[in-house]
């Protein structure tokens, strides 16, 4: 009946992304949460985690409560998990979803490695064929025989089934020596992927985390280790701060020395107990203190290729070997009169994409290698601008630290127990085809 077009999921309304991260961060804080906890340690928009709270209490049949300064606050049933997976379609088909693009883009993969091996068998035996043709009539038997190259040397059907493995992703950081061929062939000519993938998840979750773990107030130079920011001799100003204020909600607040802070009121609200920032965590002893976090947002370095020494020679062998005989049979093909039909005919056919084929398997890496230089060079000059920022934290100049100093100061941080519960809606107010209609005049009723 959930999956009749009246009931509508608002779950299934959210990125996947979202909503998992939401999920998360529900379950850390013990499913009672407000928009700023999940927000803070999520590390996603304040508005995303409203939409995504308001969207799962409506389809789990959670509750709403209110404290006595009007905070709304979200609770959970302990199986909220197993009511939405029962009733999200969308939720049930992932997995299946996943495993078939995982298996398909792995089919791309190993379909580069094998024509290599393909290519190879086609061109060598066109040119034996064409350099038997050329022989004289006492010499067929052996032009018979030359039809019979032995395959087998090359490639056999049943190493394809071998090589093609669909669960290549979840071994990706598998060590070099145990990469099978056809992946040091995908390896070598595209590389192994992004090394930084999912990173900005993680780098948001990182800054969320550590301004509500400061009582919402912080510096910019505090979040400078985590943003992309230039070497501290060529900063000229916090414009660097902006994303982190436009994700969290936050606003800039002067203190009565002068110096620009930064106040986040959604991450100073919460539903859990949190020991904030003390002023004694400033210089040396924040940076012991703050080892509970990374001290500075450090990117992945791209590698080339992760195959061993011997696997990339022989890849670059086979490689060149086809090259050998692509521009060998070209000329071939050239000075020969080809007849229409069998088998020669049909890689004369095919032969431009063996061509660009045999051209590609090292144009690619080539231009990569020239790719990976300029991007390796970027990522190291960011990571060193977090550093030097970082490294600045642990040895304040005296303007620094009566900034920090006045950061904690100013820190402020709510905890919602119950106690200061006023109203709650309890399990009944929410139905499980509740939309956002009745949402919005619940809200106004409060």
């Amino acid at each position: 009946a959930n999956l009749q077009p009246g009931n509508r999921i608002e779950t299934d309304k959210l990125p996947a992304d979202v909503r998992n991260r939401t999920m998360e961060s529900i379950d850390s804080f013990g499913r009672r949460v407000t928009i700023g906890d999940v927000a803070g340690r999520a590390g996603i928009k304040v508005n995303e985690a409203e939409r995504a709270l308001q969207a799962l209490a409506a389809d789990t049949g959670g509750a709403l409560e209110v404290s006595d300064e009007g905070d709304v606050l979200y609770v959970f049933p302990r199986d909220y998990r197993t009511k939405l997976v029962a009733k999200s379609f969308r939720m049930r088909i992932e997995p299946l979803l996943e495993k078939t693009k995982a298996a398909g883009e792995y089919l791309i993969r190993v379909s580069f490695g094998t024509t290599l091996i393909v290519s190879i068998v086609l061109v060598y035996t066109t040119i034996i064929a064409l350099v038997s043709s050329r022989s004289d009539e006492d010499n067929r038997g052996r032009r018979g025989r030359s039809y019979d190259p032995g395959f087998s040397f090359f490639f056999r059907p049943s190493d394809l089934f071998w090589y093609w493995d669909p669960y290549y992703y979840r071994r990706r950081k598998m060590k070099a020596e145990n990469m099978n061929f056809v992946e040091s062939v995908f390896s070598f000519v595209f590389g192994d992927g992004d090394p930084n993938l999912g990173i900005e998840e993680e780098r948001w979750k990182l800054v969320g985390q550590y301004i509500a773990s400061n009582g919402g107030v912080v510096t910019a130079e505090e979040l400078a280790p985590y943003l992309d920011v230039p070497m501290m001799k060529e900063n000229e100003d916090e414009s660097y701060i902006l994303p982190v204020l436009l994700r969290f909600d936050g606003q800039p607040e002067v203190d009565d020395k002068g110096n620009i802070l930064y106040r986040f009121p959604s991450l100073q609200r919460t539903a859990s107990s949190k020991r904030g920032g003390r002023k004694e965590y400033v210089g040396k002893k924040w940076f012991e203190w703050v080892g509970e976090f990374q001290k500075f947002f450090q990117e992945e370095k791209w590698q080339f290729s992760k195959t061993g020494a011997s696997e990339k020679a022989m890849v670059v062998g086979l490689g060149g070997l086809n090259l050998a005989g692509v521009i060998i049979l070209s000329t071939m093909l050239k000075d020969a009169a080809v007849s229409h039909g069998g088998f020669v005919s049909f890689v004369a056919n095919i032969f431009p994409l063996l061509q660009i084929y045999a051209a590609s398997f090292f144009a690619i890496p080539l231009f990569r290698w020239f790719l990976l230089l300029k991007k390796n060079a970027e990522i190291e000059k960011r990571n060193l601008a977090r550093e030097e920022h970082a490294q600045a934290l642990e040895r304040p100049d005296l303007s620094l630290r009566q900034k920090l100093l006045s950061a904690r100061d100013m820190a402020q941080q709510t905890v919602i127990g119950q106690d200061r519960v006023v109203y709650s809606t309890d399990k009944d107010f929410i139905e499980q085809d509740f939309d956002e209609r009745e949402w919005d005049k619940r809200f106004k009723e409060l």
